[in-house]
């Protein structure tokens, strides 16, 4: 077959979704790529000027199915139980991560199970379960799902030596193996030390952290603006539009009261500030473990600025915990003179609208910028990094 018939065909064959793509298949039948594909297919008997009636509509139905097949892809069976036990495995790495964030896996029991027994069959647990989601994930399509798994190996990767000391060792495929023997020889404080829920920039800490973006994404992508998935992208577009609206003079306009006097309609303003500090929470909570220096740095400025003006907050009913999480009462802040909320939200809401929305941007930047399986069959993740480096 003719090396350029190949070109123009497949050149036109994209593997981009669109109806665009549809009209360049169309265009590679006008101009004749998929006829001679086809001549070369059947041999010397196709002849596009002289075929008979049952070759050309032979042609016609390869055609369609071509079409069609392009049109609607099919997702092997292997593919669909690939996906499915990522979605599962992540779950229970999860779980294996918690129990080893978890303090009482640290301490003997009753029962007579020492921790260090505790430890070894935790650690048993997470490599067993990290392997899963690493090879599980080699044969995903969830490209929103595994380009945090590769985040993730990354991670591992950058704490190699740490997991060596406690034996644990990195295969070139990207999976673990683990030394027993060396496990049980490590004191158990460096494991809790590693795998540490206080720390947030510990290797558990950030494990965590892109497993809760993978188990949150979506097949294709991470974006959402659903704030039920807790994500730091849905919580800091939430919390942009909160402060947005309590920086803006709007919300402080007056009303009429049921005697004619004009007054601040505070169930509306206290309803839109409770909101901020739910928003403010879950954005801590969903954001905080993540290991992308454009979130943490807005991160940053959020708690700054909210710790700057602790004693502001507090005269309106709103605590700010040693976490660095909100509370509000509502008697207190009902009680407060509107007038003084309007001057105050005026620039730290404005602030904070600000941070919020670049670590809206960061977030979902970087779970947009993986693109899967490139057309090569190497994972492309965040433009640059692969799968293929890990083995």
């Amino acid at each position: 077959m003719s090396t350029n018939y190949n070109s123009n065909l497949f050149q036109s064959f994209s593997f981009n979704s669109g109806s665009q793509n549809l009209f360049s298949d169309y265009a590679s039948i006008k101009n004749g790529s998929y006829a001679r594909l086809l001549k070369a297919y059947y041999g010397r008997g196709y002849d596009s000027d002289s075929a008979t009636g049952s070759t050309k509509s032979r042609s016609s139905n390869v055609l369609e199915k071509l079409l069609e097949e392009r049109r609607n892809p099919k997702v092997s069976e292997e593919v669909q139980e690939a996906n499915a036990n990522l979605t599962s495995g992540i779950s229970s790495l999860r779980g294996s991560v918690s129990t080893l964030q978890n303090e009482k896996t640290y301490t003997d029991t009753e029962n007579g199970q020492t921790a260090a027994d505790k430890v070894v069959s935790a650690v048993k647990d997470y490599v067993t379960q990290y392997n899963n989601v690493v090879s599980t994930a080699k044969q995903s399509t969830l490209s929103g799902k595994t380009s945090h798994v590769a985040a993730m190996m990354r991670s591992t990767a950058a704490n190699a030596d740490k997991l060596s000391e406690m034996g644990i060792t990195i295969n070139k495929n990207g999976t673990l193996q683990m030394n027993e023997s060396k496990l049980k020889a490590t004191d158990i404080s460096k494991v809790q030390e590693l795998f540490s829920a206080k720390d947030i920039t510990s290797y558990g800490s950030t494990v965590m952290s892109r497993l809760q973006f993978a188990n949150a994404a979506a097949g294709a992508s991470t974006t959402t603006t659903d704030k039920t998935n807790n994500t730091p992208g849905s919580a800091a577009a939430s919390l942009k539009a909160d402060s947005e609206l309590l920086a803006s003079g709007k919300l402080f306009e007056k009303v009429k009261d049921k005697d004619g006097n004009e007054t601040y309609d505070i169930d509306k303003i206290l309803a839109t500030t409770k909101s901020f500090v739910s928003n403010y929470n879950d954005m801590l909570d969903a954001a905080k473990f993540s290991s992308n220096s454009g979130v943490s740095a807005n991160l940053s400025r959020i708690r700054e600025k909210t710790a700057q003006n602790a004693e502001a907050l507090k005269q309106f009913g709103i605590s700010v915990d040693k976490n660095g999480r909100m509370t509000i009462d509502d008697e207190t802040f009902k009680e407060s003179d509107m007038s003084d909320v309007q001057k105050f939200f005026k620039d730290y809401g404005a602030s904070i609208a600000s941070s919020a929305s670049l670590v809206n941007y960061y977030m979902t930047t970087q779970a947009n910028a993986a693109s899967g399986y490139t057309a090569t069959g190497a994972y492309n993740v965040q433009g640059s990094v692969r799968y293929a480096d890990f083995m």
